[in-house]
């Protein structure tokens, strides 16, 4: 070690000014006028006694040993080490390696192969394989310890188990009363198709018809509709026949709920006799063996409808149509006709029955429409006291709504010059309705006061001396 000291200061001389300002601490520097005036010192753990001159070229020599070290130390890592010649050669710094980066390379480790991921880029934690890879089937092994050649050629099919009497009813009711909504029959067949109904299949009419009953009529003729359809698709005749066979037996209790039963359940006998999905002989096969007397009066009923059809009678609209279904002519014919019963009659509660049964919510404007006009056309007391009471009766019950009269009166306001023409007191008709009704409270001041008023024409002046006026009004 003192040999390759010796060389490197021989290499790089250190002037005496140098030493001030190497890395040697402040105890050592103290320590100097002890080792001068010392003859007995310490080399490399050998006490010498030595001359001045040997003395100071030892210490020259540790000085550079121990700044040599210390840059060593300093800058490992960085590639600095001594050449032969004891010449400090640095090398090419290399960044330390982070832990974290070393955790997610995925390349080797070893410093072997070209550098690429491991396996591919198919390799790591929750790693399925390539991207883009298609995955073949593999082949059966035979020798496998697992293998049953019994499951080779097995087809796993899904089973849906047959609902129960417990679980029909909870499945398919709601299945109807949303029928009754929208009326799509198709969506009926194909929710009803995906249950396994087995023997529970018979039930679906019965319990379609015991929703109807206690509904509206547009919802029995939606109900007689749906059973026609799905004659056929999903039920068979014998399940038709067996179920209204059920609704004969269970006629007793179904009046309880609705006392009008016998006779609605003798016209879907009726209807589905017309509609083919009963027998004609279904109504005789029961003569002789009644002995309840709602069944008979059932069965009569559907007899007498039966009987009328050969006659000319439409058993396929026995019920009616749907107000939204129906045609806009026939709701206002239909309209007309309640007026001119209620002005008869009087009878507020049949008239406000008859309007519920149109369920035409959206269009009770005109009916408010057409009553104003019958009071205009009528020119009577009577009827304008009439059609006030029935407006405040329906005002009242809420069943025409404020949005509806308000619509029906702004409707005969902007129409009271075309209706002027055919009734020439018109205009003073209506001002006399108009205020009669505000006084009532049917509509309120905002609305009596866009009623149109007829201005008087003059084409003569009054105060010019009878001077023809040039423009007319």
């Amino acid at each position: 070690m003192a040999t390759d000291c010796a060389a490197w200061l021989n290499a790089n001389p250190v002037e005496a000014e140098d030493l001030s300002d190497s890395l040697v601490s402040e105890e050592e520097d103290d320590t100097r006028s002890v080792f001068n005036k010392n003859i007995k010192n310490e080399i490399n753990g050998t006490w010498l006694s030595l001359s001045s001159n040997s003395i100071h070229e030892a210490r020259l020599k540790a000085k550079a040993k121990r700044r040599l070290r210390k840059n060593s130390s300093r800058d490992s890592g960085r590639g600095d080490s001594l050449s032969d010649t004891g010449d400090a050669v640095r090398g090419t710094s290399v960044a330390p390696a982070s832990p974290k980066s070393k955790l997610l390379d995925r390349k080797s480790r070893l410093g072997k192969g070209r550098g690429l991921p491991k396996k591919g880029g198919a390799g790591g934690k929750g790693v399925w394989g390539r991207s883009g890879e298609v995955y073949e089937q593999e082949a059966v092994d035979q020798k496998d310890p697992n293998y049953d050649g019994a499951q080779e050629n097995c087809v796993y099919e899904t089973v849906v188990p047959p609902l129960d009497e417990r679980d029909f009813e909870i499945t398919v009711a709601p299945i109807v009363q949303e029928y009754f909504e929208h009326g799509d029959v198709n969506e009926v067949a194909e929710l009803l198709a995906e249950l396994n109904l087995g023997p529970m299949r018979s039930e679906v009419p019965s319990l379609a018809v015991s929703l109807a009953l206690e509904a509206k009529a547009s919802h029995r003729e939606l109900t007689s509709r749906l059973l026609a359809d799905l004659c056929g698709p999903v039920l068979s005749r014998s399940d038709m026949e067996s179920s209204f066979d059920k609704l004969l037996l269970e006629l007793p209790d179904l009046v309880l709920d609705t006392p009008g039963a016998p006779q609605l359940v003798g016209q879907f006998i009726a209807r589905a006799v017309s509609d083919q999905i009963l027998s004609e002989s279904y109504i005789e096969a029961y003569k002789g063996r009644v002995d309840c007397q709602y069944t008979r009066v059932s069965l009569d009923r559907a007899a007498v409808l039966l009987k009328m059809s050969m006659e000319g009678l439409r058993i396929d609209n026995q019920w009616g149509t749907g107000g939204g279904q129906r045609p806009v002519t026939q709701l206002v014919k239909e309209m007309n006709l309640l007026l001119k019963e209620y002005i008869i009659s009087g009878d507020n509660k049949e008239a406000e029955r008859c309007l519920r049964d149109l369920e035409v919510p959206h269009f009770y404007h005109e009916f408010v429409y057409e009553a104003i006009v019958t009071v205009l056309e009528s020119k009577g007391e009577k009827t304008l006291k009439m059609v006030l009471q029935l407006l405040k009766s329906l005002s009242s019950s809420s069943i025409i709504t404020l949005d509806q009269m308000r619509r029906g009166y702004e409707r005969v306001y902007m129409d009271i010059a075309e209706i002027n023409i055919d009734v020439p007191l018109a205009y003073f008709i209506l001002e006399q309705v108009v205020d009669k009704s505000f006084s009532t409270g049917i509509i309120d001041v905002k609305l009596r006061d866009l009623c149109p008023c007829r201005g008087r024409k003059r084409f003569v002046s009054e105060g010019d001396g009878g001077v023809v006026k040039v423009e007319s009004y």
